[in-house]
């Protein structure tokens, strides 16, 4: 299906961002993925214009959307409980200076959704140290860097925390400076153990007050 003058490129675009969005929401596919299945379904075609795919923050509106719909009681009880194992981890990683991403910070963290988080230290290797000494099981992967494909991709180990999987990202000191511009859209993009807290305590206040 291709635009006409009833079914225009928005209509279109907001189409491919809701269908994605229930993928995530119900399955944990990730954004790339939902977002090319989702074109291939609504559109029938592999390869779309590119002005015919959403971004992610137009994904990410209609995830909370489907959350808001659909999640009911039971989303706030997993994102409140995720985002207390997220500050444990942050707290007891204090000196790797972590920071939240992701799912979890936009509030958009379902059932499939893991603690992600990304770390600014001197050299990941004092990470694992540090992990491996508490007698912490990792596994050790790599994920792209935050500042886009010109850089190199960053280790990233992956750990259980009171049964809730964690992904640390990390980064040399150095990126911290990069890291804690702002977003263009003025969206939160990572968050610190003290924004985290404030966080929670609007939510908190936001519960007491319905």
């Amino acid at each position: 299906m291709m635009p006409t003058q009833n079914y225009d490129l928005q209509q279109l675009r907001a189409q491919i961002a809701a269908t994605a969005a229930r993928m995530i929401a119900q399955d944990g596919a990730d954004y790339a993925t939902a977002r090319k299945k989702a074109a291939r379904q609504v559109l029938g075609v592999d390869q779309p214009q590119p002005n015919l795919m959403p971004d992610n923050g137009e994904i990410e509106d209609e995830v909370r959307r489907y959350q808001a719909l659909f999640g009911g009681t039971g989303h706030a009880e997993r994102l409140r409980g995720l985002r207390a194992k997220a500050l444990e981890v942050m707290d007891a990683l204090a000196e790797f200076n972590p920071y939240l991403t992701g799912a979890v910070l936009n509030g958009t963290a379902g059932e499939h959704d893991d603690i992600h988080l990304q770390l600014f230290a001197d050299s990941a290797k004092e990470v694992e140290i540090f992990l491996l000494n508490r007698n912490v099981n990792i596994e050790i992967s790599e994920t792209p860097h935050f500042k886009g494909a010109r850089h190199d991709p960053v280790e990233t180990v992956s750990f259980l925390w009171h049964k809730e999987a964690v992904h640390a990202e990390l980064y040399d000191f150095h990126d911290l400076r990069g890291a804690l511009k702002p977003r263009g859209d003025g969206r939160l993009q990572r968050v610190d153990a003290a924004g985290l807290r404030a966080l929670m305590s609007v939510d908190q206040s936001l519960e007491q007050d319905e």
